[in-house]
């Protein structure tokens, strides 16, 4: 890698490449649609794994497969096996495939505790006090297909769950197939599978045995749901494959520390009015939907992947999917978790982020431990905005513009017709100062002062330009960070002592030699000082001068970064 790619920034593209740059000479070592040189380099990931995948000799249509049990609120970490598959569908599309996305809700699992906060149709969170909590508690230990919605929107608490991973797909446009596990068993897809799991229950039970300590010489791998209470149970006592049904008492569940009740109901189910564990049901899900690739986190990994494997080899006898494990990434420094409340959705950073950025994030090196850190999400769309420039030949960086050239296009979803015009981007942080005005001519003005709109530029291109600018506002209210604040577009009533006055004339003749921020704070400290005024009035004064307040950002390097003649104006109270 370059000194910029693994140093500066961090970011290798690359998984499973051959050499560990691209020669800017050679010009085969990329084709159009991603192909690999003769030494075998690919600059992106997915087409790492699209590689593997038709290694394999598939047809179309490629299913790619993802899949979530449903929880309490859908975050961007349940997110994650939706980007990492729709990249690698994208890719396989831009080779002249046919992909089926799928993304599974396993909602015929148990709910097995209450969620501490829920998310509304719109994915804004909220806490059990704004819902029927209540009918949560009454429905521990049932599947969430037969639990209420919360909100009462939809048909079940499975449904309102799916929906908003669909809502956060279609936000960013990834076309991906919502599939109920529930509907699969009712449908009798599950069936075969079903059939050939309890119709071989020592060869299952061998291969189980050494992934699970409870499996023994009467363990029988499958849940019915009580007929009685509703509860799936884990007690089978009998099966007939002939009429494919199973004999159950409805038992205790344990739950970490916690018992969810059984009703102790003796009854009859069909292999369509239960489900089979989890170790098993993943697997089935390989063969019902015939998944040829699938993405999934580091901890099924070092648990259930190797087992899913065993299972699919010497129980269903097909082949696993080509899999990618990918690490997990931190927010705020800390890993994600709904119990404690550190998740953050898609709608919330959309508020943040244009989505094209989010994409980003999703598009960079899976295997790599990365933090999503809001308080410094700036340094997040920098990293965009160069990413982008590289594409468009601005950036020095042979691995990134590698990089850059594959990838881009599907990160901002344009494969069929690759965009050759780079947009204008604010930068995020000066798009953040911008927002500290509510007058959009002002706005307008400032940035052009700043030469960050080009005087050519169409209505359509500064619009698209300045509304990164409410992005970067609601960045630094939810933050409250030095850009919290809001500049008066008025001169405010104020009134100062003469040797203050004097003090900001001068500052003002500075400002209008052209000075830059850093320079201009530093002034201010010198400028204080040479007429006997006290630092701290001194900045006071200049924050009521622009933002009616005693406090605010570093406002010598705020000034520097607003348009020269209002500073000037301003600092000698003329407007």
């Amino acid at each position: 890698m370059t000194g910029d790619a693994t140093d500066e920034h961090g970011d290798s593209p690359h998984i499973l490449s051959d050499r560990p740059t691209v020669s800017g000479d050679d010009e085969d070592a990329l084709g159009g649609d991603g192909a690999a040189g003769d030494d075998g380099f690919r600059a992106f990931w997915a087409d790492v794994v699209a590689d593997a995948i038709e290694a394999r000799g598939v047809d179309d249509p490629v299913v790619i497969k993802g899949g979530v049990s449903p929880s309490g609120v859908a975050h961007l970490g349940n997110f994650n096996e939706i980007m990492r598959g729709y990249f690698v569908a994208e890719v396989l599309r831009d080779r002249g495939h046919e992909v089926r996305q799928v993304f599974t809700s396993d909602d015929k699992d148990p709910l097995r505790k209450i969620p501490r906060k829920l998310a509304n149709a719109d994915g804004e969170i909220v806490g059990l006090g704004e819902v029927d909590a209540s009918a949560l508690g009454r429905n521990l230990g049932k599947p969430y297909t037969a639990i209420p919605d919360p909100f009462g929107e939809r048909e079940s608490y499975a449904a309102h769950f799916a929906a908003l991973l669909k809502a956060d797909a279609d936000r960013l446009d990834v076309p991906v197939e919502m599939v109920s596990n529930t509907d699969l068993y009712a449908n009798g897809d599950f069936d075969e599978v079903t059939r050939t799991v309890l119709g071989d229950l020592d060869r299952v039970r061998e291969v189980l045995s050494q992934y699970q300590d409870k499996v023994d010489g009467e363990y029988v791998p499958f849940n019915p749901i009580c007929a009685e209470c509703g509860k799936v149970t884990e007690t089978v006592t009998a099966v007939d494959l002939d009429t494919e049904t199973v004999e159950y008492v409805c038992t205790d569940m344990t739950v970490g520390d916690e018992t969810i009740e059984g009703c102790g109901h003796e009854g009859t189910a069909t292999f369509r009015e239960g489900k089979l564990p989890w170790r098993l049901e993943w697997p089935g899900q390989w063969e019902v939907l015939e998944v040829d690739f699938e993405p999934f986190g580091k901890d099924h990994a070092e648990g259930s992947w190797p087992s899913g494997i065993d299972v699919a080899r010497n129980v269903l006898g097909i082949d696993p999917p080509v899999p990618m494990v990918y690490e997990w990434f931190t927010l705020n420094g800390k890993p994600l978790s709904s119990s404690s409340g550190n998740i953050v959705t898609v709608p919330e950073l959309l508020e943040l982020l244009e989505p094209e950025v989010l994409r980003y994030f999703f598009a960079l090196h899976p295997k790599k431990a990365r933090d999503l850190d809001i308080e410094r999400l700036d340094q997040l769309v920098d990293r965009f905005d160069r990413f982008e420039r590289a594409y468009f030949g601005e950036i020095d960086d042979e691995d990134l513009t590698a990089f850059a050239e594959r990838a881009y296009p599907f990160v901002v979803g344009q494969t069929e017709d690759p965009p050759t015009e780079k947009p204008i981007r604010l930068p995020y942080t000066f798009a953040a100062v911008l927002g500290m005005v509510d007058d959009p001519a002002f706005r307008e003005r400032l940035a052009r002062d700043e030469r960050h709109i080009p005087e050519n530029a169409s209505s359509e291109a500064v619009d698209a330009a300045l509304a990164r600018v409410e992005r970067a506002r609601s960045w630094a209210e939810r933050t409250e960070n030095e850009y919290d604040y809001r500049l008066q577009t008025a001169l405010p009533d104020v009134d100062f002592d003469d040797d203050v006055a004097a003090a900001l004339d001068e500052l003002a003749d500075f400002v209008a030699d052209g000075h830059d921020g850093e320079a201009i704070q530093s002034e201010m400290y010198e400028t204080a000082r040479d007429h006997d005024v006290e630092v701290s009035d001194f900045f006071s004064a200049g924050y009521r001068l622009f933002f009616d307040d005693t406090q605010g950002p570093r406002l010598g390097e705020f000034l520097g970064e607003l348009e020269r003649e209002y500073v000037v104006r301003r600092l000698r109270r003329e407007a």
